[in-house]
């Protein structure tokens, strides 16, 4: 098939048992740059957008493929995940699209049937059929259902164009593309074979709840601190722990043992320069009270763990959203418990409660859970049907993801390990000292992953170290390295890892 024959006609309408095909086209992308943040340059490709509803359903979904000339085509599939409330088709996934294609791969993406340009979606919009009545088909349809569909559309629009499907296909995605990619190898066991599945939001409900945790923690207690107070406690931790890993590089790296020996109730009254105030300021009660509470996360009126927060280390004063004016602060409010309340649990848009009680909180985020887990919770630990199947996953983490907290990565990754034996010969998972929420911080992504996820699916090479770039404290980088948990990066002069000369994965 060549590129001439990028026209709606030159291709088969897909077939999926319960979909109704409503559109399909297509259209030639010529010149296709995308510079600096991925390095495609003139790219030419065929740009299939496939729409379709599942009959008595009311629903809209559709994907997008992008599918490279076949001279530059390499035979496989790397589909996109989405971010936030969003499955796909937005500005993240495009740049996902574009490197992905730039590396020779067709690839697609999804919106799920909830459009949205946003990357953090808008579940405001699709939320409620009526008032009184969640959505629940198209919650069902961004928690599981698109996923499946879309690998065998997707995979389809390919035999139609190159006349062959692909040989091997992969997901790769990070926070909801996360969560996408465990939900697909727990539910679409032979859909991909191998799978990135990068800080992801497994336990979506609870997830939604640590985002409004620390300003409904704030505003019950009347405890709002300075910003630079938050992220003066962080740098004492990161100087209390840094070695703590056997690594001085500025970073956290075993926040486990940091957590045990760092308290910041004794912080209090440490004096320090603080840049909101350019004056010199003390660490408060209010302070330390704030940062353990972010810390030990959401807790119930009755004192008891509801879910994990972020790993010390994050971001405290960006997590906690706190912003003063003339020497007052406050909190961000309760958006976020505002939205799931009136979209999945009193189902009233017309009269959004603005302001709760500590068991009114408890009683919106309980019955969140209650009504919708088993639609968007990608918790299931028994992935031997995927592991059976040949696949691969590979998960790696921030350990100062500020947006999902990395303690509930490994939780999953336990359980998993706990449920399906031998999980070191096909499920990986590194944490990442330093590095924010799929992005940013003091280091940077591991760029070799992906490539190691392919060559351990396609010639049994099984990944190890792999390297990471670290923004030092003087601004200078060097490359450490990341293992598989539960094994440790130790530096070795003269050694000659797999992936990072200098360190070794032991453990």
């Amino acid at each position: 098939m060549s590129l001439g024959h990028c026209l709606p006609g030159s291709f088969s309408m897909p077939t999926v048992l319960g979909c109704q095909f409503i559109s399909l086209q297509a259209s030639l992308v010529t010149e296709y740059t995308n510079y600096p943040d991925v390095y495609v340059f003139n790219a030419t490709f065929c740009n299939v957008t496939v729409s379709y509803t599942h009959p008595g359903q009311d629903d809209r979904i559709t994907i997008e493929a992008w599918l490279p000339e076949l001279d530059k085509w390499n035979g496989r599939f790397q589909a996109q995940g989405g971010s936030g409330w969003s499955a796909g088709r937005t500005y993240l996934s495009y740049q996902g699209m574009a490197g992905a294609m730039g590396d020779g791969y067709a690839t697609a993406t999804t919106d799920a049937g909830v459009p949205s340009p946003d990357i953090a979606g808008n579940p405001g919009q699709w939320g409620l059929i009526s008032n009184g009545n969640t959505n629940l088909f198209a919650l069902q349809n961004f928690g599981s259902i698109a996923y499946g569909e879309e690998a065998l559309i997707a995979k389809q629009l390919m035999k139609s164009y190159y006349g062959s499907g692909p040989i091997y296909s992969y997901w790769n995605g990070c926070s909801q593309g996360g969560r996408q990619g465990l939900m697909i190898a727990q539910r679409y066991p032979d859909a991909y074979d191998g799978i990135i599945a990068a800080a992801p939001a497994v336990y979506f409900d609870l997830q939604n709840q640590v985002t409004s945790w620390p300003g409904f923690y704030m505003q019950q207690t009347g405890q709002f601190p300075f910003p630079c107070e938050l992220r003066e406690l962080t740098n004492l931790a990161v100087k209390a722990c840094d070695k703590l890993d056997g690594i001085e590089d500025g970073l956290i790296g075993d926040t486990v043992a940091c957590a045990a020996v760092f308290n910041p109730f004794k912080k209090i009254g440490t004096s320090f320069n603080c840049t909101d105030t350019n004056t010199l300021k003390r660490i408060s009660y209010a302070a330390a009270a704030v940062a353990n509470a972010s810390w030990s996360g959401p807790r119930s009126a009755e004192g008891q763990f509801s879910w994990f927060g972020p790993d010390i280390g994050h971001d405290l004063a960006a997590y906690t959203g706190v912003t003063c004016s003339n020497g007052t602060c406050a909190g961000p409010g309760y958006s976020v418990t505002t939205l799931v309340d009136y979209l999945t649990v009193s189902k009233d848009a017309t009269n959004p409660k603005l302001s709760y009680t500590w068991k009114e909180y408890d009683h919106v985020w309980r019955s969140f859970s209650q009504q919708y887990a088993s639609l968007i919770r990608s918790a299931d630990a028994d992935l031997r049907p995927f592991r059976d199947s040949g696949g691969k996953i590979i998960t790696f983490h921030g350990t100062a993801d500020e947006v999902v907290p990395g303690k509930a990565t490994l939780y999953y990754w336990t359980q998993v390990a706990a449920t399906t034996p031998n999980i070191q010969n096909f499920y990986k998972y590194y944490q990442v000292p330093g590095l924010n929420h799929c992005f940013g911080g003091k280091s940077g992504q591991p760029t070799s992953i992906f490539d190691q996820l392919r060559a351990w699916v396609e010639n049994g090479t099984v990944p190890d170290s792999s390297p990471v770039t670290v923004t030092l404290p003087n601004g200078t980088t060097v490359t450490e390295a990341i293992c598989p948990f539960p094994k440790k990066a130790v530096r070795r002069p003269g050694s000659n890892g797999s992936k990072v000369p200098g360190w070794v994965c032991l453990g």
